[in-house]
């Protein structure tokens, strides 16, 4: 039996048929995957693409947020070098020229190379001694700070550089808060792509405050050590930079243990930034800083610059920048007598009687300033009780009530209705409970009869007397109501001792003032005349006078009577014993006293008549003789000397009429300026020529265009003015050059 021969063949087709069908099927299975898992791929495609473009949009979204918080930042903020302090400086001066201290801010720009490096390196060492090589924030200073004051568990170290320092001082300020932060930081990165290294480190040391109103390190220098930077030692140069940290807890005037401490606080850092050596910083340490300040840098400290930088010298100077000199008219010699009156008298009689605080202002008739003290302690309290102080004047008040009796028709000697009244159910009482039937003006005013007053206050009229208040210069706002009569509106110690200088000189609304010249510091002086203020001369002086006398010698003031008889003036007590006064005058003076405490607490029945009374005589016993005789006691010449030559006499009622410093003895004067002076005026009882034209042509011409520009009543044919408080013409004494 024989095989088939066509079986292979049909074999053959049938697999290649199959392999097709696979071939086909594994493809279609290949793109059912692909497909499938393209599907499945898509959306993470999808959310990666979103990924990356919100990527992007974050980034974006930081830098526009970072460009306009650098906008926000720097949006109005200028290279230019800015001052560190905003108030002038005021070098303060008696009337005699010394200095008795500044008032206010001062600082010197100083250029980077009169800097000395030990005074550099004292500061970048204690303060920032990676400061040439960080980009204004310096993150390690920032990490070793934190771990410093996590250790300590207290601030015990910063970490804002140099650059950030002076961002703080002169653009950020001083506010705790992030936000200040955020600007501070992003104000260095500005800074130090905008300025070199020298020029933030120079403006640093010339705006950093370092104490005692000094802003930079010249300054200091001059307050501290009365020294140019030059000549700093290194211990002066470690003890200024020092004072970067706290300069009020480190200040070598009040506190010379701390500020040596600290200063070897910076000699350590110096050496550990190998500034200097072990050697050089033990022998600074064994010979530490010594303060030598001067009277012209120091702090005035005393109510009577304090007065005159915030309340007169805009008057005079107006708005300024510059550091001002001023020439006031205060007396040192007068100035401690009041100083030590006033704290004899609260140390004698002050814990009995219940008075904490006491206030004493004087000035010469024509208002000017010779002495003020605004409380017991300057240092303890700053608060000057004699201009600042609004309290009840009392019974003094009743100057302008019997002023204005006077100028409504009435005399001292008219006779007025002292028995009690009652007005809405108030019942005034007088002092003690007293009764008085009718009294006259003379003795109601002597013995400050409350019910008196208060009838006479509603007879002429209470808008008049508001009206003989502001006559007379009182400024204080005054309620027109009947206690008015009794003191109850506040008037400050300096406005009410200037209304009763008013009665003294005769004339209207009389300013006190403490100003006599003033200039830029370094330059000469313009001499100012006395307040020009109304020139109405007071028609009832002479009455005036009569009441105020009266008062001493036999009413509530007889306490203040002077041994020449020469005192007047007035008591005041306001409600349950809060406030005693006692204000007059003698030929020489005018002063006005208030005790009392801040707190307004009753003293223990001090009246006006009893301690200001004390304080004002013993004032005006031991302040007098220092102001020289009175005019009307110096002779009319000096006679030369027995025992030498023939001396020619000066003419000593027109020469201590015209200088207030003329001295008798050698018939000399205290210019503003420069040394004593003779009086060239001649005493010659054969002329018929006026004094003053005769003095005027014994000196010699004068120079009219600056005397011009001094005095407005300046008569160039005579060179004489009229001075502000009356009395004869005075010659000009400002010569013209030759």
């Amino acid at each position: 039996m024989s095989a088939p021969i066509d079986e292979t063949p049909r074999s053959d087709a049938n697999s290649s048929v199959g392999t097709r069908n696979a071939v086909r099927q594994l493809a279609s299975a290949l793109a059912a995957d692909i497909a499938r898992a393209a599907r499945r791929a898509r959306p993470r495609i999808r959310h990666s693409l979103m990924l990356i473009k919100l990527l992007l949009l974050a980034g974006i979204a930081v830098l526009v947020a970072a460009g306009g918080a650098m906008l926000w930042v720097l949006h109005d903020t200028g290279l230019e070098v800015k001052a560190a302090h905003v108030s002038p400086s005021v070098l303060i001066e008696a009337a005699d020229g010394r200095p008795l201290g500044r008032v206010g801010a001062f600082g010197d720009q100083v250029p980077r190379e009169s800097m000395p490096n030990i005074l550099v390196n004292a500061v970048l060492s204690i303060e920032d001694r990676r400061f040439y090589s960080h980009w204004g924030v310096d993150p390690r200073s920032v990490v070793r700070a934190a771990n410093a004051n996590w250790v300590a568990g207290a601030i015990a170290e910063g970490g804002s550089t140099i650059t950030q320092q002076l961002a703080k001082m002169q653009y950020v300020g001083n506010e705790r808060s992030y936000t200040r932060k955020f600007r501070e930081a992003f104000l260095s990165l500005w800074l130090e792509t905008r300025l070199s290294k020298d020029e933030i480190l120079t403006r640093y040391l010339n705006s950093v405050y370092l104490g005692a109103g000094a802003y930079g390190m010249a300054a200091a220098a001059r307050n501290y050590f009365n020294k140019d930077l030059q000549t700093l030692t290194l211990s002066e140069a470690a003890m200024l930079a020092g004072l970067i940290q706290a300069p009020s807890r480190f200040n070598p005037m009040t506190n010379p243990e701390a500020a040596q401490q600290r200063a070897a606080v910076v000699l350590d850092a110096m050496v550990e930034a190998k500034a200097i050596g072990p050697a050089q910083a033990a022998a600074a340490k064994a010979t530490p800083a010594i303060v030598r300040s001067s009277p012209r840098t120091v702090p005035a400290e005393t109510w009577f610059a304090d007065w005159i930088a915030q309340h007169e010298f805009a008057k005079v100077a107006g708005t300024t920048s510059r550091p001002m000199r001023v020439r006031t008219t205060l007396d040192r010699r007068v100035q401690a007598v009041a100083e030590r009156v006033v704290n004899n008298a609260l140390d004698r009689s002050g814990a009995s009687l219940g008075v904490s605080q006491a206030a004493l202002v004087a000035m010469r008739p024509n208002g000017a300033v010779v002495a003020m003290v605004g409380g017991r302690d300057y240092k303890d309290s700053q608060f000057n009780r004699a201009v600042d102080a609004r309290r009840q004047p009392g019974s003094a008040f009743k100057l302008f009530v019997f002023y204005a009796a006077l100028r409504n028709g009435y005399s001292v000697n008219d006779v007025i209705d002292a028995s009690p009244i009652e007005i809405k159910s108030w019942r005034p009482e007088n002092y003690g409970g007293q009764r008085y039937g009718r009294l006259s003006l003379e003795d109601a005013f002597a013995y400050s009869v409350n019910t008196a007053a208060i009838r006479l206050a509603l007879d002429v009229g209470l808008d008049n007397v508001v009206a003989a208040a502001r006559e007379l210069g009182l400024t204080a706002p005054l309620a027109e109501v009947p206690s008015m009569a009794l003191g109850t509106n506040e008037v400050s110690l300096l406005d009410l001792t200037g209304a009763f200088a008013s009665i003294r000189a005769g004339r209207a609304r009389l300013e006190p003032w403490g100003i006599a010249a003033f200039g830029p510091e370094g330059s000469g002086l313009r001499q100012l005349s006395p307040p020009v203020g109304i020139t109405q001369e007071l028609t009832h002086q002479q009455e005036m006078n009569e009441l105020l006398e009266r008062v001493v010698t036999s009413g509530t003031g007889r306490g203040a009577a002077l041994s020449d008889g020469s005192a007047a003036g007035k008591t005041g007590t306001s409600q349950d014993y809060r406030d005693a006064w006692f204000i007059g005058y003698s030929r020489d003076l005018v002063v006005g006293v208030w005790v009392g405490n801040d707190d307004r607490t009753p003293m223990h029945r001090v009246t006006g008549g009893s301690l200001p009374a004390t304080i004002w005589r013993d004032f005006m016993t031991a302040a007098t003789p220092i102001l020289g005789q009175p005019d009307d006691a110096v002779a009319d010449a000096v006679a030369a000397p027995s025992d030498g030559p023939a001396t020619p006499a000066c003419d000593v009622k027109a020469c201590s009429t015209a200088y207030s410093s003329f001295r008798s003895s050698d018939c000399t004067y205290q210019p503003y300026s420069g040394p004593r002076r003779l009086c060239e005026w001649r005493f010659d009882p054969s002329s018929s020529i006026p004094r003053i034209a005769r003095a005027a042509a014994a000196s010699g011409s004068c120079d009219a265009d600056a005397c011009g520009r001094r005095f407005r009543s300046f008569d160039s044919a005579t060179c004489t003015y009229q001075p502000y408080g009356g009395g004869p013409r005075a010659i000009c004494d400002i010569k013209a050059a030759e």
